[in-house]
Order: C-alpha cells, then sequence, then structure tokens
C-alpha cells in the first residue's frame, strides 16, 4: 500500500544532532551524483574555474566542504552522457567523463578516495576520506559492445544503468514507448556479462519490463541508484512494489532518489510544464547551466512550484522499507542531475535533515545504519563474490547484438 504524504517538517534540533552523530559513524553512501557532467556543462571540465575544495553554493550542488557538512562517505559519481549521443561519440564521452573523476580524485587526494571495491570503501571510511566509485548511467555508454563494457569496468565503472530516458536496441527505457518488452536476448547477456565482471546491474530508468527481465537473469544483487516507490509517487521513473517485493530473493538495494518530479505526485504535472516551457526556449530540460536556470526562474514567478520536502522523501523510505525490507534500501539523491530539489534537501549538506526525519518517525540506529552504509557495501561486495564464481566457470563473452537479436 502506499504511505499517506506527510506534512512539511523541520527536524528539532535533539534529532539533527542524533544524526549527525550517527553519520560520523555510518555515513552515507550515495548511488548517484551528477558533477561530473555539470563540469562539463559549466566549465568544461576546467577544474580551476569551479574548484569544488570551496563552497559552490549557488553554483552547484556538490563541493567537498559540503560533502563533508552532509555526512557523505561514499559517492557513486555518475558518468553520464545524453542518451541523444549515439556510437562512438556516446563512449568517447563517457571516457570522458571517467577522465574528469580521475583528475578530481588526484586533484584532492586528502578528501576523495578511489573505491573499486567493498574493501576500499571501508579503507576510505576508516581513514576519514568519501570513497567514490563510478556509474556509467546508460547502456548507449558501451555502444553494443561487451568489449566495451568490459574496458569501463577495467577503468572502474562499478555499475551500469541499462538505460537513461530513451530506449535502447536491447533493452526498453520508463520514458519511452515500449519496444522490445524489456531485455532482448542481448539485453541479457549484457546483464550476464555484467555479472562476471562484478558490475553492478543498475535498473534505474528502465521500464518494468526490463526490471522484471533482468531480476529473472541476474545472478547478482541489482540496484536501483536513484529511484522511489511508485506506490507513494506514479512515476514510471519508480519501482512498482512488485519489484521491490523481489529485491530480498535477488539481495539487491533500492536507493531513494530527491527529484522532486519523482516523489511528488504535485510535482509531475508542473514538471511537464516547466519542460515544455525549456523546448521552447531551445533548450534541453535537464540543462542547469546559468541561463536555463534563469528561464526556470522566470517561469516559477507566474507558476509557482510545488515544493517536495525531507518528509516527502521519507514518506518514500517507509514505504520501501515497508515494502522491500531493512537490508534493501539506500540512497540516490542525484544532486547536479535536477534542476529542482526538496526544502531541507537543497545540496549534499542536507543528508542530516533527512536522517533526522526518520529518526523522528522512530527508525533505529540500526536500521539507519544499514541505510547509510551498510547495504551499499554489502551489494558490492556480494557482486564481486559472484564474479569470481563466474569468471572460474566462463571466460569474457564475446557475443554481438547481431547474432543474438538478429
Amino acid at each position: 500500500m502506499g504511505s499517506t504524504p506527510s506534512t512539511p517538517s523541520t527536524p528539532s534540533t535533539p534529532f539533527l544532532d542524533e544524526a549527525r552523530a550517527l553519520l560520523a559513524d555510518f555515513p552515507v553512501v550515495d548511488g548517484h551524483n551528477d558533477l561530473p557532467w555539470a563540469l562539463r556543462e559549466h566549465v568544461r571540465y576546467d577544474l580551476d574555474r569551479l574548484d569544488i575544495a570551496d563552497d559552490l553554493s549557488g553554483k552547484l550542488h556538490t563541493d567537498i566542504p559540503r560533502l563533508r557538512r552532509g555526512g557523505v562517505g561514499g559517492q557513486f559519481w555518475s558518468v553520464y552522457v545524453r542518451s541523444d549521443m549515439a556510437g562512438d561519440d556516446a563512449v568517447s564521452a563517457t571516457l570522458e567523463q571517467i577522465d574528469v573523476v580521475g583528475r578530481l580524485l588526484a586533484r584532492y587526494p586528502g578528501d576523495l578516495s578511489r573505491a573499486l571495491t567493498a574493501d576500499d570503501m571501508e579503507t576510505a571510511r576508516r581513514h576519514g576520506r568519501i570513497a567514490s566509485l563510478m556509474g556509467a548511467e546508460g547502456g548507449h555508454s558501451i555502444n553494443n559492445s561487451l568489449g566495451t563494457l568490459r574496458a569501463l569496468h577495467t577503468l572502474g565503472v562499478r555499475y551500469m544503468t541499462l538505460t537513461h530516458n530513451d530506449n535502447l536496441a536491447w533493452a526498453d527505457s520508463a520514458t519511452d514507448v515500449p519496444g522490445v518488452g524489456g531485455l532482448s536476448a542481448f539485453g541479457r547477456e549484457v546483464v550476464r556479462e555484467m555479472n562476471r565482471t562484478g558490475m553492478l546491474v543498475d535498473l534505474s530508468h528502465v521500464a518494468a519490463t526490463t526490471m522484471r527481465d533482468a531480476l529473472a537473469t541476474t545472478d547478482a544483487p541489482v540496484i536501483f541508484s536513484h529511484s522511489s516507490a511508485r506506490a507513494v509517487c506514479d512515476h514510471p521513473r519508480n519501482i512498482p512494489d512488485d519489484v521491490l517485493e523481489k529485491l530480498p530473493a535477488n539481495g539487491g538495494v533500492a536507493m531513494a532518489t530527491f527529484v522532486p518530479k519523482f516523489i511528488l505526485p504535485a510535482a509531475v504535472a508542473w514538471t511537464q510544464a516547466a519542460d515544455e516551457n525549456m523546448r521552447a526556449h531551445g533548450l534541453h530540460p535537464l540543462d542547469t547551466t546559468a541561463r536555463a536556470m534563469e528561464i526556470h526562474r522566470a517561469f516559477e514567478v507566474s507558476h509557482p512550484r510545488p515544493t517536495a520536502t525531507a518528509a516527502t522523501v521519507a514518506d518514500h523510505l517507509d514505504h520501501m522499507r515497508e515494502t522491500a525490507g531493512i537490508d534493501h534500501i539506500g540512497i540516490g539523491g542525484d544532486f547536479d542531475g535536477t534542476a529542482f530539489t526538496p526544502a531541507g534537501l537543497d545540496d549534499v549538506s542536507g543528508y542530516p535533515n533527512l536522517i533526522a526525519e526518520l529518526l523522528a518517525r522512530h527508525w533505529s540506529t540500526a536500521d539507519l545504519a544499514k541505510l547509510t552504509w551498510q547495504n551499499a557495501v554489502r551489494v558490492l561486495r556480494a557482486a564481486e563474490d559472484v564474479a569470481r564464481g563466474l569468471r572460474d566457470e566462463r571466460g569474457p563473452s564475446l557475443a554481438t547484438i547481431e547474432e543474438l537479436d538478429g
């Protein structure tokens, strides 16, 4: 069943103090942050022009001071490229995204630590650094090549979202018309090869049919890097209850997102109108450059925006815990990948407000430790264990889309 929407609330100081203390021991592992793409869009990867060692409030959602204030201990940096990029252009752009993450790690070694394994994540936590992993957002990044998939894993990518907003020849997206009806034969081979390499299968953005096909195919736990509960907000980007109910058997983790248009029903229609306004100005709806945000603000003057809050996100987490269980939920804010954020979760410093909201709802310390840190580390470790076994059984797949899908 769905949760009853909460009225906006501001966590009390005692709960905020308790939240910050909890995050000092069990920091947030966030499943999805689009800082690399924001750096591409704003400064064409010139890190001198946007130095994330500084507080960049008003320019980006993300910087090191606010990650520290937010209690972030692990971050999957999205190496996203738009789904209207195709072929080798998409592969090249993904490599540029991977490159900028590497440059960030080299530039800020006292704060960011490269993490390729669950053990690396724990080591970073012990040393007080932010474990930094990468996730590719959309299977268009591999250009129908399992060799390219393996190369991305070698370069450090530890999950791949099977689709972004548009269908692939081998997988259906949540926000496109049905194509192959879920996963094609090649799509299932992609999942199997991800299992063999140890790359997590990310089912955010995909159609419910694709979710179900992937769960029926995978040998390893899956993740949803930034998706919430469809029963609470009926948006195709969210997870249906029957899929949430399958996560305990699979071992996977669903990481609730903060994007208002996915979590607040009143925001869905407003966002559709705002997106059309952006297109009328010749801009992509996901554009977060200064000009785009100026157009958004002008639209908002005449069309007041419904505002989500930390309580809105907590409603989703309550439902996801009830449906999937406490061992199978996490957090994936989608900062710097959305124009709007909930009140109290305005940027990466806001996680204590969400934890305080959950404490006010009587979530236990043990449950919150699973939500913030332990579930994400466990699912990566489980994928590594499955991969070791599969590599003993079979070598790299040389299958092609032409052979499997005709």
